[in-house]
């Protein structure tokens, strides 16, 4: 089974470089008007499976219209607390967030979510989607999500170990992975054969 995971497009925080958690934003104006115009080609999928965030749903909704999307609420973006629609400069002095980088993003930002918890909700998450989806015998999958949740996912269960911070997306970039039957039944939980997701348009 293929699964792809793709990163929502911008939303106005986003273009600001907000903490963007829990905040329900739509994506931005400018945001659509560029999906539209570089009409780029996404993978086809056979369930589309989303964040319940609007800037998810609406990415979900552009790449694959008229489909059905099947929200998991597991896969939300990390809650970033007292910090949350708050930009490195604003934050760069504050003695927690100082605290939270030489941590190297591990700890809780305050009144926030642990990381530790927000990576095992996702990676628990697309494990519980992944099992149903290899008991359908679905063929394919794409995840519509956040970057966190991508990195999270990515660092747990590809089968080249890499730190969080290296599966990081743009906007509307991800990876696609191909998950073997007989891995999981064997209790491997892994993602082989994985690719960053080429930016092609239609001609």
């Amino acid at each position: 089974m293929r699964i792809i995971l793709i990163r929502h497009l911008p939303t106005p925080g986003n273009e600001k470089h907000q903490y963007i958690g829990t905040t329900d934003e739509n994506l931005s104006r400018g945001a659509v008007e560029r999906f539209r115009q570089e009409n780029r080609i996404y993978p086809q999928a056979e369930y589309i499976i989303a964040s319940p965030m609007k800037r998810c749903l609406e990415t979900a909704q552009l790449i694959y219209p008229n489909r059905e999307i099947r929200v998991e609420p597991g896969l939300r973006e990390c809650a970033f607390g007292e910090f949350e629609g708050k930009t490195y400069e604003e934050l760069k002095n504050h003695p927690a967030y100082v605290m939270w980088l030489e941590s190297g993003g591990m700890t809780a930002f305050p009144g926030g979510e642990s990381q530790e918890k927000f990576r095992t909700r996702c990676v628990e998450s697309i494990k519980k989607w992944i099992r149903l989806l290899l008991k359908g015998h679905a063929q394919s999958a794409a995840f519509v999500v956040h970057g966190g949740t991508i990195m999270a996912v990515m660092e747990k269960l590809s089968e080249e170990q890499m730190e969080f911070y290296h599966w990081q997306v743009e906007n509307g970039g991800g990876y696609e992975a191909e998950v073997q039957e007989e891995d999981w039944a064997e209790h491997r939980e892994i993602l082989r054969k994985i690719t960053k997701l080429e930016k092609r348009n239609h001609l």
